[in-house]
């Protein structure tokens, strides 16, 4: 008997739960709003709040699909939508504050909540939230391409003088307070129509006044490198290179990025493919060459005593300059050399080569160091690695009898330090970077397509002996149809190597002659970047 009044005690009270589910339900689906409840010009009446809710909301999205025209300098013009600015409906609780109108307190007050809509209609307004970054997305990029940036006043030398080009001042887009004027107007101005919006421009002004410019008189600082061994392309690059930073007028606190002066590298930007460093090799890009434009840049900053905030050393050693005194340009590693102008003067870089194939950049300032002051840089080679290996690559597409050699590198690690002196008195000594520099040995690609079983056979059994020299020979004698020589019999016209090093051409860094019997290394940098 209990077990059975238990279980009817349950079921009952399982039962009243169920049905109170099913009145609460009921009543929310019978409950609907009062006459004369508004959201702006609609009416809620007689809807239920899911009802009010959807219907609101539909008119959100149609209202966010007008037409909004930004008006930007010189009267510039960029349509858009609310949508695009990432407008939305930001107090949605005025859907279930508008049901609830008539239900909550007692008697009287429910009755009388009803009765005043009778005389007076309950209206809520629709208010809009905006998504800033969007806002300011927009600003960036499709109105302030109508920008009039200010152009500052430059310097140009002409023979032993500088000539003034005098500034402009220009108009842009005020980013930050034409967001907060585009929020503003979405909260409190729009009819909810199509709607126009000027945007707020301030005036941008030009640096540089004649009394600015005429300071700049005194060489801070000269260096110049040696291309002399380059090759036609490989000139041309340096001397591209040299004639897209000539000229560069910089104001105290600007900072110079050489990628971007030089940059892109590209035939339409005057490059041509020169050798350059890629994991180890040398191979040809669109540049090579342009990072000894950087580096003789870079001394000249040095001696000018400029603020130097990012540099990079090659992969592998260079030779127009000593160790750790090089700067190298890395397109795809993002690699660039960057400097400040810390003076209280603007500074002028001129960049000139010459017919003999030098290049030299001096910058011009305010001079305000001693006449006692001097500054010099020591290179430290702290360590060096010699090859102790050969490498050889076979390439099936290549005929027998083609041989490619690329020097070895020896590795270094080196120490660039600033030496002071003070009216011939040393003051002050200073490590400016460390340097390493990749050690990569001697390497082949060897051509091994041939129809002759005797023959591949052949330049096989000399590839194996990973003898560069031997396997050379080899080659030479296939495909002149002789006998192939012994292993260790030198190679007609080989080099004879460094420092007990097997290497040929140019050490390192700079571009061989065009009749170079192999292809010699040239400065480049770590990953493909246009070569040095």
């Amino acid at each position: 008997m209990k077990r059975l009044f238990k279980g009817a005690i349950c079921f009952l009270t399982a039962f009243l739960a169920l049905g109170s589910v099913k009145m609460e339900v009921k009543a929310e689906e019978e409950n609907r709003i009062l006459t004369g409840v508004y959201v702006e010009d609609m009416s809620l009446s007689g809807m239920t709040e899911s009802e009010a809710r959807t219907m609101v909301e539909d008119y959100v999205d149609s209202v966010c699909g007008m037409m909004i025209t930004l008006v930007a300098v010189d009267g510039n013009e960029v349509q858009i939508t609310p949508d695009d600015l990432g407008v939305y409906w930001s107090n949605q609780d005025i859907i279930k504050e508008a049901a609830g109108i008539g239900l909550s307190g007692n008697v009287v007050q429910r009755y009388k909540a009803a009765k005043d809509l009778q005389f007076q209609n309950k209206v809520f307004d629709l208010e809009f939230g905006v998504d800033e970054n969007l806002v300011r997305q927009i600003l960036s990029e499709q109105c302030s391409v109508y920008n009039l940036e200010a152009i500052n006043a430059t310097l140009l030398r002409e023979g032993d003088h500088f000539v003034i080009n005098e500034g402009q001042t220009g108009q842009v887009v005020d980013e930050d307070a034409s967001v907060e004027l585009i929020c503003d107007f979405f909260l409190h101005d729009w009819n909810r129509d199509d709607a126009s919006v000027d945007l707020v421009i301030k005036v941008d002004e030009a640096k540089g006044t004649e009394e600015d410019l005429a300071k700049v008189k005194d060489v801070l600082g000269t260096f110049t490198t040696s291309f002399s061994t380059s090759g036609p392309s490989r000139s041309a690059n340096v001397r591209n290179g040299c004639a897209l930073i000539n000229g560069t007028t910089l104001y105290p606190g600007d900072e110079f990025s050489t990628y971007e002066a030089v940059s892109p590298f590209s035939q339409a930007n005057g490059y041509y493919m020169a050798g350059s460093y890629l994991n180890g090799q040398v191979v040809d890009s669109l540049g090579g060459g342009i990072c000894q434009v950087s580096t003789t840049l870079y001394n000249a900053v040095l001696l000018s005593e400029l603020e130097v905030t990012e540099r990079h050393n090659h992969s592998m050693i260079v030779t127009y300059v000593d160790p750790s005194a090089d700067a190298a340009i890395a397109e795809s590693a993002g690699k660039d050399f960057k400097f400040i102008n810390n003076t209280d003067a603007p500074i002028y870089i001129e960049g000139v080569t010459t017919d003999d194939k030098h290049i030299t950049f001096t910058i011009y300032g305010l001079e305000s160091r001693d006449s006692g002051h001097q500054v010099r840089y020591e290179s430290e080679v702290v360590s060096k690695t010699y090859p102790d290996t050969e490498v050889i690559y076979t390439n099936a597409s290549l005929p027998i009898g083609s041989v490619s050699v690329q020097s070895a590198h020896i590795g270094y690690k080196a120490n660039l330090w600033k030496v002071v002196t003070e009216n011939g008195t040393e003051v002050s000594r200073e490590m400016i970077n460390s340097s390493s520099y990749k050690v990569t040995p001697r390497t082949a690609t060897v051509g091994v397509n041939t129809a002759d079983p005797a023959a591949y056979e052949q330049i096989m059994a000399a590839i194996a002996t990973n003898n560069i020299d031997h396997v050379r020979n080899v080659a030479t004698a296939l495909a002149a149809g002789a006998a192939p020589p012994a292993e260790g019999a030198p190679a007609e016209g080989a080099p004879v190597p460094a420092e007990g090093i097997p290497t040929e051409g140019t050490p390192a860094g700079e571009a061989p002659a065009p009749a170079a019997p192999e292809q010699a290394p040239v400065e480049a940098a770590p990953e493909q970047e246009p070569a040095q």
